[in-house]
């Protein structure tokens, strides 16, 4: 039965409006929508306002990274790793320093050092989570021994596993890009694999890659040197020809043709960006290749070195394409448009006619929502059947004719369905269409399994559970923005992007992390008083309490969690819309829209009851814990005017309330002398003197010296050396301890709370430690490695390590001097 708009907004007390808003935003049909719980309604509502959460997150990323110019430079990731491992072999460090294991020089022909054994650690304890996976670009199966498979995750690095999902493991800790965009396997070569590193599917996405990376052993990995150019900052897909010979590679800046078994010669052979190619199975002479952004399709006939545009109608936006395994005849490409549309080749990709793509409802199925830049795959790989397709956006969808009509056969609000927003679809090498009909999915969560896809989400109403898998299992993928914990209780929180607020008790396992709050997660804070209370935000400074010490997404006092936001967001019960309480009930900055992607919020080390919020002004409140209503709540006020940039980096000096130090976006840090009273007083530091705090760039990060007011330490973006600053008289005199690190973003920095000679740094390369208050730095070969952490915090004398793509970490330094 068919549910109307206005059936389905008087039955969820939303507007007609907001229902049309929902079917196209999250593609998907009414009768999903019907289904749809309250909670997950009303969290969908939030994200309306953030209809294009990738690029967002993306945008900011590259903001943290630009330099003073505004620019990234060309090659920057790699020429700081360069400068890691130049300084590694020219001054191997001791083995530890302050408490940390330290890298130690390499060997043989690699750019590195020789690759740890994944989680093998000895100092290190890994945290998880190991139950919520990351982003997955791409999935490799071995046809020889199918349990094995190889996922590109995109912040994470290539993850391994022997067990079919079982357990994962990386492959590779130092490999030299671990913004991993797709995954190849040589059919004459299992054993050979090849990763392209970068994400070019949005405008402004910031994980940019160095090239192609590939392995002749699937554990021994090297880059391809002829790809690490601009020209590969971003490949979104590999092809490689039946004999293994030949190679296509999709990129941001054209498609690439490589014949040299060497790999050091490549010839692009279409100048436009290009986000898919694939490679006839049967046939090397024949591939077709979809555009990136501006809706064209190309196909070849002499094995890659000519292309031709397809006829075809009048597309818009990514195409991603997909030969039918029983006739290569037929290739179907889903063409992003405006919400998704399946158009058909029986012609091998030379001309293509429209399917009707209609839902069971028969509206236009809008499987890709609006975000098919973002996620979009299409898989025809059923050897019996020609006309049986599965496509993914935010949900997977199935057709058995050929793409005039689609089920939902995922569901996105259901955890135990697939997870949402879909990027890879590989069947298992004994697909056969009846026997065996397993097949893979690479999605934002990680991976998952359809043991049978003929019976995978087969309820006759959603949600669609039925027959899914969760593969994730030690799959330490997850991208966080920021952590904090409860020492007294061992509880950690953390934010993480696309997985909302996650909690954990370590000592109950890495596989046992939960999601407190939806959506995606950013900053956060524990109160150490109490081990019930915890701080998180979602987007654009909307931070939310819990007050059940973070068992549960459920309640806490009668309150569920779309009502635990503190910055003044209300769900109007009559409309069941978000509203905003009158002043001084609400954060402007955030009702506007005004901070950050990610904006910064600190809990006062000094009173439990303070938080300290940035959005384009500073914005306090001294009652964090007061209850909410649907009128009142914390009161917040206005603390320190706009500048003009957004606030990024806040610190709070331990035993002295009013020594505030705020950091800007554009470079600038203030500090103020009377921060709790009522109109502080604040001033410019680093801009005169004998020795100026230079950095024009997006301030970081800003850390208080445990024990002396006077002392802060300032930390910038860029991918330049001397992005790690320190002033011991209150910011009148600044010293620059970036000279010995890598020209990469420093993002986070922790003083040993007895020992504060010795500092912990976390960088875009890893985590470097000193033990002469940041002279000399030594980088670490276990733990977070090299990829980025964004986060540092104490719990005790117990640093934990915050990154972003291989989850959380932790030492116990309780020991050290």
């Amino acid at each position: 039965m068919t549910t109307s708009d206005e059936e389905l907004a008087r039955a969820k007390h939303v507007s007609v409006e907001q229902v049309a808003l929902l079917r196209e935003v999250r593609g998907t049909t009414n009768e999903t929508l019907a289904q749809m719980p309250e909670g997950a309604v009303r969290r969908a509502l939030v994200h309306l306002d953030h209809p294009d959460l990738p690029t967002e997150r993306g945008l900011f990323r590259l903001k943290q990274e630009r330099d003073d110019d505004g620019r990234v430079p060309e090659g920057a990731l790699e020429t700081a790793l360069g400068q890691l491992w130049t300084a590694v072999r020219s001054s191997p460090p001791a083995p530890t320093t302050a408490g940390v294991p330290t890298l130690q020089g390499g060997t043989g022909a690699r750019s590195g050092p020789a690759p740890t054994a994944g989680m093998a650690m000895t100092a290190w304890e890994w945290l998880g989570p190991g139950n919520i996976g990351g982003r997955t670009r791409g999935l490799v199966v071995d046809p020889d021994e199918p349990r094995r498979m190889w996922a590109a995750s995109a912040g994470g690095g290539v993850w391994h596993t022997a067990d079919g999902g079982g357990r994962w493991a990386p492959v590779d800790d130092f490999l030299g890009n671990l913004a991993c965009a797709c995954i190849a396997m040589d059919p004459a070569d299992p054993a050979r694999l090849y990763v392209g590193t970068g994400e070019g599917f949005s405008n402004g996405d910031a994980l940019r890659g160095s090239g192609v990376f590939t392995t002749a052993d699937t554990v021994t990995w090297a880059p391809l040197p002829a790809t690490q150019t601009p020209e590969f900052h971003y490949v979104s897909r590999i092809a490689v020809s039946s004999t293994g010979e030949v190679l296509l590679a999709a990129t941001d800046s054209g498609l690439y043709r490589c014949d040299d078994p060497a790999r050091a010669t490549w010839r692009r052979v279409l100048g436009v960006p290009v986000a898919d190619v694939k490679y006839d199975p049967g046939d090397d002479r024949r591939a077709v290749a979809g555009a990136m952004r501006d809706g064209e399709a190309w196909y070849t006939r002499d094995g890659g070195l000519t292309w031709r545009p397809a006829a075809r109608g009048p597309w818009a936006g990514r195409v991603e394409l997909a030969y039918a395994a029983r006739t290569a005849d037929v290739v179907y490409a889903s063409v992003q448009a405006v919400d998704g549309e399946i158009w058909r080749s029986l012609d091998g990709g030379a001309s293509y006619r429209r399917r009707r793509t209609l839902a069971p409802d028969g509206r236009k199925a809008p499987y890709l929502g609006t975000q098919g830049w973002y996620d979009n795959a299409v898989w025809a790989g059923d050897p019996t059947d020609e006309d049986l397709l599965v496509v993914g956006g935010i949900n997977l969808w199935r057709s058995t004719d050929g793409g005039d009509r689609l089920r939902e056969i995922s569901t996105w609000w259901d955890d135990r369905s697939a997870h949402a927003d879909h990027h890879a679809i590989v069947a298992h090498p004994g697909y056969d269409g009846r026997g065996n009909r397993t097949v893979f999915f690479g999605n934002d969560g990680g991976v998952f399994e359809a043991a049978d896809l003929a019976a995978v989400g087969t309820e006759p109403r959603p949600p669609y559970r039925a027959g899914w898998t969760e593969l994730v299992n030690n799959y330490g993928a997850t991208q966080f923005y920021g952590g904090a914990g409860n020492a007294t209780t061992g509880t950690i929180v953390g934010g993480a992007q696309d997985n909302g607020t996650l909690a954990v008790d370590p000592a109950a396992g890495s596989e046992t992390w939960r999601k407190v709050f939806g959506g995606d997660g950013g900053w956060c804070a524990a109160d150490p008083t109490d081990p019930d209370v915890f701080y998180g935000e979602y987007v654009r400074l909307g931070i939310h309490r819990c007050t059940d010490g973070a068992t549960t997404d459920g309640t806490s006092a009668g309150e569920p969690w779309y009502e635990r936001y503190i910055n003044g967001q209300v769900l109007d019960p009559v409309a069941n819309a978000w509203q905003w309480k009158p002043v001084p009930y609400r954060i402007p900055d955030a009702m506007t829209g005004s901070a950050l992607f990610i904006a910064p919020f600190v809990l006062d080390p000094n009173d439990p009851r303070r938080i300290l919020a940035g959005g384009m002004s500073l914005w306090r409140t001294d009652d964090a814990k007061r209850p909410n209503t649907l009128s009142s709540g914390p009161a917040w006020r206005s603390v320190k005017p706009p500048v003009g940039s957004p606030v990024s980096a806040i610190a709070v000096a331990p035993g002295h309330p009013d020594v505030i130090w705020v950091g800007h976006a554009d470079g600038r840090v203030f500090r103020t002398g009377d921060g709790t009273g009522a109109v502080p007083s604040w001033d410019r530091v680093g801009v005169t003197g004998p020795r100026p705090l230079e950095p024009a760039r997006y301030c970081t990060c800003l850390t208080a010296h445990p024990d002396d007011p006077g002392t802060v330490y300032a930390a910038f973006g860029g991918y330049v050396r001397g992005n790690l600053w320190v002033t011991g008289d209150g910011g009148a005199e600044w010293v620059n301890l970036g000279s010995a690190l890598p020209a990469a973003p420093v993002r986070a920095l922790a003083v040993h709370p007895r020992r504060t000679a010795y500092l912990y740094c976390g960088t875009e390369v890893g985590l470097f430690a000193s033990e002469d208050a940041g002279l000399s730095w030594s980088p670490t070969n276990e733990g977070p490695t090299n990829c980025s952490v964004d986060d540092l915090f104490w719990m005790g004398a117990t640093l934990v390590c915050v990154t972003h793509g291989r989850g959380m970490f932790r030492i116990d330094l309780s020991g050290v001097g």
